[in-house]
Formats: structure tokens, sequence, C-alpha cells
């Protein structure tokens, strides 16, 4: 059987520990499971693909990329919305990037997070227990980095909130990305942060490959955690893939569960 672990953002600025720019309460509990899944079940795995969110400190959803009247940047944990930047309240420190800025709020919502994932930084390197039990499963892992273009969001691994016409085969869709999961019989998924990042990967593939896949995958709900305050959007999203047929497991489970 050709068993995929998909394995989500896994990076120090999600864990809850020291120095993380974005800790997720509960992700040092969540990787040191999986560490320990993948370890003890390496030889199970068909393959595996990591994601990783890397961003420059100049990122639409950064404090940098926006300024007020009197130049001064965002709060991190805000939001800013279409009416904010019509009404001059919040503007682009580039200038000629504000008519993007409204073709883009008039797509999505936006919100403000703390610089996070920064390239070729610690906060973007992978959480070290899990890293080290990667080295076990290092020839047949794919690893998928997202968020370098900086005048998207990219909490999906497999597409921009925003695809840029300027861009597509970076923030649009890429079948070449998902090609080692489309031929799986089971895809295992895991990683941080459950409301955020987790949430819109599944929902891509689904979106993508059809509600016929949906009964491929299965949630590692030992493995992944919501953004503190965003609990609810954690919630509905694993009932909404359960109704779909998506399989919910632990690292107990998970092989009984899929198999």
């Amino acid at each position: 059987m050709n068993t995929q672990l998909l394995i989500i953002d896994p990076q120090n600025d999600f864990i809850d520990q020291p120095r993380a720019a974005l800790p997720v309460a509960g992700a040092a509990q969540d990787m040191q499971r999986l560490a320990g899944f993948v370890t003890k079940h390496n030889d199970a795995l068909t393959g595996v693909t990591v994601t990783l969110d890397t961003h420059a400190a100049y990122d639409i959803a950064h404090p940098t990329w926006w300024r007020d009247a009197d130049g001064a940047h965002p709060a991190p944990m805000s939001p800013i919305t279409l009416q904010d930047v019509q009404s001059g309240r919040w503007t682009p420190v580039d200038p000629s990037r504000r008519q993007h800025a409204l073709d883009y709020l008039a797509q999505c919502g936006l919100w403000i997070w703390p610089e996070h994932c920064l390239k070729d930084t610690w906060g973007g390197a992978v959480y070290p227990a899990l890293a080290e039990a990667l080295t076990a499963v290092a020839t047949k892992t794919i690893w998928l980095r997202k968020g370098e273009n900086p005048d998207t969001e990219h909490f999906s691994a497999f597409e921009a909130d925003v695809p840029l016409a300027s861009d597509p085969e970076y923030t649009a869709f890429n079948p070449r990305n998902v090609a080692q999961l489309i031929d799986a019989d089971r895809i295992l998924v895991a990683g941080e942060a459950l409301s955020h990042c987790v949430a819109s990967s599944v929902r891509s593939l689904v979106r993508h490959l059809g509600p016929e896949f949906a009964p491929r995958l299965v949630l590692l709900t030992d493995c992944m955690s919501p953004v503190p305050g965003f609990e609810a959007q954690g919630e509905a999203f694993i009932a909404e893939m359960a109704a779909l047929g998506v399989g919910l497991a632990t690292t107990q489970t998970a092989l009984v569960a899929a198999g």
C-alpha cells in the first residue's frame, strides 16, 4: 500500500518554545509525537512531503508591508480590510502596490502576523526532534517551500490565498507539487497550525483533486493544534473534513485506522 505522510510547516517559529515568533500551544508535543511516529513507522511510509512556510520580512501579511499616514506599521495580530485601504487608514509602504492591495482585499481578508519563518533563519527551520527523525526517510522526502512571493498570503501549501497572474507557477495550484500524493492509497496529514495552514492545505487538495480524493486523507489529530484564539476554526475544519469522508486518527491508531 502506498502510504504518504504530509507534514505541514513543522517549523520552530510555530512551536511553543522560547524565541518562537508565532507559537502554537501544544505544537511541541505534537511534533514530539510525530517524530516518534516517523521513527517507529518509517518503513511503512512510501514517501514524505514536508512543506516549509518561507517569508521575507517584507510580506503582505507582515507589518512592514503597510503604513499609516504617520508612517507607523500595523500591530501584529490585527486585520486589514478593503475599507481600511480605501479610507487611507492603511496603505502599502510601496505606493505602486496600492491597486494590488485593493484588488487583493476585494477577494479575501488579511490578517497581519508577526514576522515569522524568515528565510534561512532559526525560526524557519524544522523543529529539531522531527528534523532528526526525518533523516531516516531522507531519500523519500520531498520539500516544498511556500510564501516566498511577498504580495500574497500563502496559508495552503499548494496555492496562495490569492493566486497571482504574474506568478502562476508559484502561487497557483501546481499538479507537479502533489504528484507524490495523487498516487497514494492513503495520506496521513500532520503539522501546524490546524486552524490555518493545515486546514487550507487539505481544503486545496480536496477542492482540486475532487471529493473522491477526501477518503484517502487521514488527519493525525494528535499532531496538529490551532493558533491561539482560532480554536473554533480548527474544530470547524475537522468537522467539515469528517463529513467529506476524511479519516481522523492519532499516532497510536493511524495505520490501523487508515488501513
